[in-house]
C-alpha cells in the first residue's frame, strides 16, 4: 500500500460503531443521521444524496451514472460468516487499514449457481475503518462506471460492519507491477496500455460527474483487474466531494500515501480535483520503470521514483535506463517517451499546470490506437531490404524489487500490509 500518513484531525470524528448513523465522515454523501440501530443506517444509506439522478459523466465513458439512492443488497452477518467458511485464514485476499478481504461464494439464485465475491470486513481494533465503512457505502453505493468496483452490499450488525464487492480474478496492479514468484507474470505493453487507459477513464468519470469527486488515494494497489484486465479503481474510503464553483480547492486533513500524494497537498491540505491527476502520473511512472514510488531499500537518492527519474523522462535517450527490464525491450520507444512526458505534465507541482484527466485520457488513446494499427516496414534505399527496429533492454542496475514499506494511517504505529487484489 505504500506508507500511509495522516495529519491531525480537526474535526472530531466517532470511534464507536454504536453511533455509527449519526457519525456520518467529512468525506461522505449522505446528509441526513438516523439512529444507531441496524436498520438506522440502511435508511441513512439510502437518504438524500449530493448528487442528482442525471448521470455526470463524459458521453466518452459509456455506462457512467450517477443513481439516485444506492441498489445495495443488506446481507446478515451469517450469510457472510457462511460465505467465507466462517473467514477461514485460507480464504483472505489481502489485508489494509480497514480490514482483512476475503474470498467468497454466495448462491445467485436467478441460475442456482455460487457467485465469487470479496468481501471486507472491519477490524474492531481500527481507527479510520469506521468513517471509511461509510464513504464506500455512500459513493460506491452511488457511482456506476466500468472502471470502478461494483460494490454489491454491505453488513452491519452490532459491531460488525462488511462491505461485499465484485471479484476481482486478476487482483490489484501493484502486484502485477511488483509482486514475485511463478505465479506473478510481467504486463506486456499493450497491456500496461489498455490498464492505464481504464484507470483514466474511472477518474475522469469522478472528475467530470456533476459533483465532481476527488478520489485522493490513487495508486496501484487500488486498481484492480478483472479477467480481462480491465481496470476498476477501488477503496474510496479517502474520497471527497470536490469544491463549489466559487472555490478552488477543499481544505481538509492530509490524509493518503507517501509518494503519490501531490505537493500541494502535503504541505497545505489543499485538496484541488488535479491532486488526483499528480499520484496519475506516478502510476505511469511505475508502469514505465517497474519500480515502486518509495521504497526505501533503494540509495537515498532513488528512493523518491519522481524525483529520481524525472531528468531521465525528460531525455528519450536516457529513458531505455530506466524501463522495466521485465519488459525485455518489447515496447515501442516513441511511445513510452510520449507516456513519459505525460507523466512530467502530472507531476507539475502547480496544479492548474497539470491536464485534466479527460486530456489524460485522449493522450492515452490516441498512442493505443497508434499502437493498435500495422506498422508498416521502413525500407532502406540502399538494399531495399525492410528494416525490423531492433529493441534491445538490459536489466538496470536499479531495477532490485524489495519488499513494500509498512503503511501507517491515523497517526498510528501499526504496520499495515496491502491487499494484493480481490
Amino acid at each position: 500500500m505504500g506508507a500511509c500518513f495522516s495529519s491531525s484531525s480537526s474535526t472530531n470524528q466517532t470511534t464507536n460503531t454504536g453511533n455509527l448513523s449519526s457519525a456520518i465522515s467529512q468525506t461522505t454523501i449522505t446528509s441526513t443521521t438516523t439512529n444507531s440501530s441496524s436498520s438506522g443506517i440502511s435508511s441513512n444509506v439510502s437518504g438524500n444524496s449530493q448528487f442528482s439522478a442525471a448521470s455526470g459523466g463524459d458521453d466518452r465513458q459509456p455506462g457512467g451514472q450517477i443513481l439516485p439512492h444506492p441498489n445495495l443488497r443488506v446481507f446478515s452477518f451469517a450469510e457472510l460468516k457462511t460465505a467465507t467458511r466462517n473467514f477461514r485464514s485460507d480464504t483472505v485476499l489481502g489485508e489494509g487499514g480497514f480490514g482483512k478481504v476475503y474470498k467468497g461464494w454466495i448462491e445467485d439464485k436467478s441460475s442456482s449457481k455460487n457467485s465469487v465475491i470479496a468481501v471486507k470486513k472491519l477490524n474492531s481494533e481500527s481507527m479510520q475503518g469506521l468513517a471509511e465503512w461509510q464513504a464506500e457505502v455512500d459513493f460506491l453505493g452511488r457511482l456506476q462506471h466500468p472502471n470502478l468496483v461494483k460494490l454489491l452490499g454491505y453488513c452491519y450488525e452490532g459491531t460488525e460492519l462488511l462491505l461485499v464487492y465484485e471479484f476481482m480474478q486478476k487482483g490489484s496492479l501493484e502486484n502485477h507491477l511488483f509482486g514475485r514468484g511463478s505465479t506473478v507474470q510481467p504486463l506486456p505493453w499493450d497491456l500496461r496500455l489498455k490498464i492505464l487507459i481504464g484507470a483514466a477513464q474511472g477518474l475522469a468519470f469522478l472528475h467530470t460527474s456533476e459533483k465532481q469527486v476527488i478520489y485522493r488515494d490513487f495508486k496501484a494497489s487500488n486498481i484492480l483487474l478483472d479477467g480481462s484486465y480491465n481496470a476498476k479503481i477501488s477503496d474510496f474510503g479517502l474520497a471527497k466531494i470536490g469544491p463549489s464553483a466559487s472555490q478552488s480547492h477543499v481544505t481538509t486533513r492530509v490524509m493518503g500515501t507517501y509518494g503519490y500524494a501531490a505537493p500541494e497537498y502535503v504541505s497545505t491540505g489543499h485538496l484541488y480535483v488535479k491532486s488526483d491527476v499528480y499520484g496519475f502520473g506516478i502510476v505511469l511512472v511505475e508502469m514505465l520503470t517497474g519500480l515502486r514510488a518509495l521504497d526505501t531499500n533503494r540509495p537515498a537518492a532513488q528512493q523518491n521514483l519522481s524525483d529520481w527519474v524525472k531528468p531521465y523522462l525528460a531525455d528519450r535517450r536516457k529513458m531505455k535506463d530506466i524501463m522495466d527490464s521485465r519488459l525485455e525491450g518489447r515496447y515501442p520507444s516513441r511511445a513510452a517517451g510520449q507516456i513519459a512526458q505525460l507523466a512530467l505534465r502530472c507531476m507539475e507541482n502547480e496544479p492548474k499546470t497539470r491536464p485534466s484527466m479527460k486530456e489524460v485520457v485522449e493522450k492515452l488513446e490516441q498512442l493505443d490506437a497508434i499502437n493498435g494499427r500495422p506498422r508498416v516496414p521502413r525500407v532502406h534505399h540502399s538494399s531495399h531490404h525492410y528494416s525490423q527496429p531492433q529493441h534491445t533492454q538490459q536489466r538496470s542496475p536499479h531495477h532490485r524489487r524489495s519488499p513494500q514499506p509498512h503503511a501507517v494511517k491515523e497517526g498510528s504505529r501499526g504496520s499495515r500490509r496491502s491487499p494484493k487484489g480481490w
